[in-house]
């Protein structure tokens, strides 16, 4: 089974919480993992990672009890390939429109018959040719989660899900709002009644679904609507945020407010 089945199966009634990462660090990703983080997505669309970094950060993540996803640039078999021999297991494929661009992008995880993935003699994926049979049951344990970004992707929603072997759809709710003409306002009504519409519809065929939330609360009402696994923002937002608020309590009126009692080893204010 795939390690993101697993845990899903064994999340019990709570989704499992994960997060992005955006610095491309292994340091960074390391961290993550030890913070309580049960997965995070490793992601190649929006960073400048290339593949030995990639390594680098599953190696992380490795490390850790995180699970790692990795979010591949776009629904290319060779990008597939090579991060698939890099030892990932579970991809996040973006962008799939229909059942035809599904099909495409499952078959690249899956060695022939089932799919198209070319056969390396040794990678990181077959720990270096060490996996007995690794041909032969590498199709079991890969996973493909593919992202539906826009109203056309979530019409075919059931038809996207009904391809052999895709194990979770995943909402992308930054490009469905943009999608939507509400650009950055992943909270606006018809967004979410979309992002809501698409889990009870996930939910009703048995589909794992997950998505991100940028905030706590929006993670709580994704987790209300069905969800079953959620993201609180990225490695990067989360440090920004802090970072942000520590400058804000230092350096702005709302920042005289923080008290320092010396003497007494208490401390108060905005933080």
């Amino acid at each position: 089974m795939n390690p993101l089945r697993q845990l899903l199966k064994s999340a019990g009634s709570q989704a499992p919480l994960g997060t992005w990462i955006m610095s491309a660090s292994p340091l960074v990703t390391e961290a993550m993992g030890h913070a309580g983080f049960q997965w995070g997505v490793i992601d190649m669309e929006h960073t400048p990672l290339d593949m030995m970094e990639v390594i680098q950060l599953l190696q992380a993540a490795g490390n850790t009890k995180m699970l790692p996803i990795v979010r591949v640039p776009w629904n290319d078999a060779v990008t597939i390939k090579r991060v698939l021999d890099a030892g990932a297991t579970t991809l996040l494929i973006p962008f799939v429109q229909n059942a035809d661009e599904a099909q495409r992008a499952v078959a690249a995880t899956r060695y022939p018959p089932e799919g198209t993935r070319g056969l390396a003699g040794m990678s990181r994926g077959s720990k270096f040719g060490t996996v007995p049979e690794y041909a032969k049951t590498a199709n079991k344990t890969v996973g493909a989660v593919l992202q539906l970004e826009t109203p056309a992707a979530v019409a075919n929603l059931e038809a996207i899900a009904a391809v052999p072997g895709v194990d979770s759809l995943f909402m992308g709710p930054g490009d469905l709002s943009a999608a939507l003409g509400h650009p950055g306002n992943t909270t606006h009504s018809e967004v979410m009644a979309v992002m809501a519409d698409a889990a009870r519809r996930c939910n009703a065929i048995g589909m794992p679904v997950g998505t991100v939330g940028g905030t706590p609360e929006l993670v709580v009402q994704y987790r209300a609507m069905g969800f079953h696994y959620v993201a609180i923002g990225s490695d990067l937002g989360l440090l920004m945020r802090g970072a942000q608020a520590a400058v804000k309590a230092l350096t702005t009126p709302e920042g005289e407010t923080v008290v320092h009692t010396l003497a007494g080893g208490t401390r108060t204010g905005a933080y």
